[in-house]
């Protein structure tokens, strides 16, 4: 193991925003790195709004949105309540959109930037029993394109990037609803096994990065080849 695994020093010097990440926040904190927490709930404009600009008040620049905040509801179709449906579309789309335009509105002026939406496998394919996941998760690769489009002229970037069952986050909490069992997903992954988040990381930081300069409006897949296997 290398000691700087996710190669940092291509962004030395650039301040990002990571939402969905106050944990982690804290214990690069504690480490002493120079991280800042802040509260906001990503469903609201106003609060994605104060983020940034809080992003910038502390340190003096925007160069690097992440939206990664988002939540799931595994459930029949037929028994899926209104507000589970709005509670997973309000954050895991309105969410990000809302983010993407508070960091917009400072990155177009300053003619630099990049954005890169945490979308998942489950946005190229369809599962049953989640409905308004899969419909969010659509929907952010076609976000992403509407504003690579709208703001490539003025060098800012859009990119989502789609991981697959990675071991933490959600795809642990989906195991343990009893959703699928660990070997259901290294039997159906080529790779034989699950993604560790720092295989994630490596690629967010390329594409955040100067060496991904003409990647924008795509969606980058990181699933050991899940979705490439048609079978199961």
């Amino acid at each position: 193991m290398t000691q700087n695994p996710t190669n940092t020093r291509r962004l030395a010097g650039r301040v990002a925003v990571v939402t969905g990440s106050k944990k982690a926040a804290s214990t690069l904190a504690q480490e002493g790195l120079p991280v800042s927490g802040f509260a906001a709930d990503m469903r609201r404009p106003e609060e994605a709004r104060a983020l940034a600009q809080a992003a910038v008040a502390r340190y003096g620049r925007l160069d690097i949105w992440v939206n990664n905040a988002g939540i799931n509801v595994i459930k029949p179709a037929l028994e899926l309540e209104a507000h589970e449906w709005a509670g997973v579309i309000d954050t895991n789309l309105s969410g990000c959109f809302y983010g993407a335009q508070a960091a917009g509105r400072l990155m177009v002026p300053q003619k630099s930037g990049v954005i890169i939406q945490i979308g998942s496998i489950i946005g190229e394919v369809g599962l049953p029993r989640r409905v308004p996941y899969t419909a969010a998760k659509h929907g952010l690769i076609g976000l992403t394109k509407v504003l690579a489009a709208e703001w490539a002229r003025d060098n800012v970037r859009v990119v989502c990037l789609d991981p697959g069952y990675i071991s933490t986050g959600l795809g642990v909490k989906s195991q343990a609803s009893g959703a699928f069992t660990a070997a259901d997903i290294e039997r159906r992954t080529p790779m034989g096994r699950f993604g560790e988040a720092a295989e994630v990381a490596r690629v967010a930081v390329f594409l955040a990065s100067d060496d991904a300069s003409y990647i924008t409006g795509s969606h980058v897949t990181v699933d050991g080849g899940w979705v490439a296997y048609g079978g199961w």
